[in-house]
């Protein structure tokens, strides 16, 4: 009798399996039948590009850990939550759907860029580009439409690359090596019958990073400048939040350390007091050398960062503006004579030649000279200098206006308007007074 009860159940449950078995293999001809017909609605140019870039969709479906933090699913930073803004934690997941690059890119793309500039400027949002250079028109159209064909940062445009280049090369550094391999951080991969993985040393580099963040270290081409940013760390030990487990959908494998894939930023004000490395090295100093002689008052403004390749603030190296406003005052605190300076570079001419240092770079120091006429009979008492930045440059009239005329509707002019304010609007970075 207990025989044939086990019997039973091992029946049953073989019922139960086959069943299993039968509705996964429906539902995966149903995913499959969906894409084939989404595949008869795509563009040749998509295809070809997918055919190299494998969609993150894809990738989902064994590694939804990393997939769902890539695209914000799971947590995400105080700063998206709070505030609605990525100053220093866009999701690369949204690379080529944030409308904070769709307006920039907008802008600029009425500066009537070259077909070699337009693929330089997707190179990072869209790694697909450098390999697919002859579609860069069509990308760009697309996303400026609100509806990029292509993925941005997806897996594959990071799990391609297999080094960086060693020489000093025009930004993006990156190596990418189509193929069947994809690589990662791993000696020991493990293995499955979706693709080859082989491990690849500058996924432990800094270097890695900086590929596109390259104001972020000094010199990453240079061999004997490894690229850390504290002794044995990585940019990948902070923006990659360590944890434990299976890069796969192993729930509950322990098996090696593993990076969290949001890439966060240094975001709230808590982290800088908590780390004094970031307060002493990385946020801007000021220094103020200045004497008044025959009613002028010169001298000079020092910007220093400190020792530590780290600079902030965000990790665009090109879109930044820095603003030094020099001012002079009396006892009482009045405004004798002012000055603002400000770098960065506009619109028209970005990307047209190398891109220049930023204002703002690891290691170096600034020297800005200046030269006030305060009124004549005034008696200045201080000298003060404020450090502001933008995350983009602020467009002139014309370039605003020309931009905002190729949009579909009042609703969409109005969010363009409302993201150039604010991204263009300078926040404080550092102060300084001196006493004269």
């Amino acid at each position: 009798m207990r025989g044939c009860r086990v019997g039973a159940v091992r029946g049953i449950g073989m019922s139960v399996l086959l069943a299993l078995l039968a509705l996964s293999v429906d539902a995966a001809q149903g995913q499959m039948t969906a894409r084939q017909a989404e595949g008869e609605k795509t563009p040749g140019w998509v295809s070809d590009i997918e055919k190299v870039f494998v969609r993150s969709e894809d990738c989902k479906q064994c590694h939804v850990r990393h997939y769902e933090e890539w695209k914000g699913a799971r947590e995400q930073t105080p700063d998206l939550k709070t505030f609605g803004r990525v100053d220093a934690a866009l999701l690369h997941g949204t690379s080529s759907e944030s409308p904070v690059f769709r307006t920039v890119l907008g802008l600029w793309v009425q500066t009537n860029p070259t077909p070699d500039e337009h693929s330089r400027c997707l190179s990072c949002h869209v790694p697909a580009a450098t390999v697919f250079p002859r579609y860069a028109e069509h990308i760009t159209a697309h996303i400026l439409a609100g509806r990029p064909l292509v993925e941005g940062i997806g897996c594959a445009s990071c799990h391609l690359i297999h080094a960086v280049e060693q020489a000093p090369n025009p930004p993006p550094t990156f190596k990418l090596k189509p193929g069947p391999v994809f690589y990662g951080p791993f000696a020991d991969p493990e293995e499955n019958l979706v693709h080859q993985a082989a491990q690849a040393p500058v996924f432990r580099e800094a270097a890695f990073c900086a590929a596109c963040h390259f104001d972020k270290v000094k010199d990453v081409t240079q061999r004997e400048l490894p690229g850390e940013i504290l002794a044995g760390m990585v940019c990948q030990d902070c923006h990659m939040e360590p944890s434990t487990g299976s890069s796969t959908s192993r729930r509950g494998a322990i098996t090696r350390a593993i990076g969290r894939h949001w890439f966060r930023g240094v975001v709230g004000a808590g982290t800088l007091l908590r780390n004094r490395n970031l307060q002493a090295e990385w946020t801007p100093r000021i220094d103020i050398d200045a004497k008044h002689a025959g009613g002028v008052l010169e001298g000079t403004v020092l910007v220093k960062i400190g020792s530590l390749p780290h600079s902030f603030p965000d990790g665009d190296p090109v879109l930044k503006q820095f603003f030094l406003t020099i001012t002079v005052k009396n006892v009482q605190g009045e405004v004798l004579a002012q000055e603002t300076k400000q770098f960065g570079l506009p619109y028209e001419q970005i990307l047209r030649g190398p891109i220049p240092d930023p204002f703002i770079k690891g290691g170096h120091t600034r020297k800005v000279p200046f030269a006030l006429t305060p009124a004549e009979g005034a008696i200045p008492a201080f000298v003060e200098a404020v450090l502001t930045y933008a995350l983009i440059p602020t467009p002139d009239p014309a370039l605003r206006e020309k931009y905002l005329s190729t949009l579909r509707s009042d609703k969409e002019r109005d969010e363009a308007g409302r993201i150039i304010d604010d991204y263009a609007k300078p926040r404080m970075l550092t102060y300084r007074a001196k006493a004269l």
